[in-house]
């Protein structure tokens, strides 16, 4: 899937979650997730670390829907 697919989606829905292909998923956000079209990455920053996903690398896109959390 193309890098800018995730983007365009990113931007119309918030919140997603990508899987890769090598089977890895993340949870992005409009405001912890960049896009670098020059390098074709997606960086999601976080308080723990700093992901460089591979932007085309993406096979699947999760519209993710809020929730209230468990106890």
């Amino acid at each position: 899937m193309k890098m800018e697919i995730v983007q365009q989606q990113l931007r119309e829905w918030g919140e997603l979650i990508i899987t890769t292909a090598s089977g890895e998923s993340f949870e992005i956000h409009l405001g912890d997730t960049e896009f670098d079209a020059e390098q074709r990455m997606i960086i999601l920053k976080v308080p723990e670390a700093e992901y460089l996903i591979d932007g085309d690398s993406v096979e699947t896109i999760t519209k993710h829907y809020g929730h209230k959390g468990g106890d």
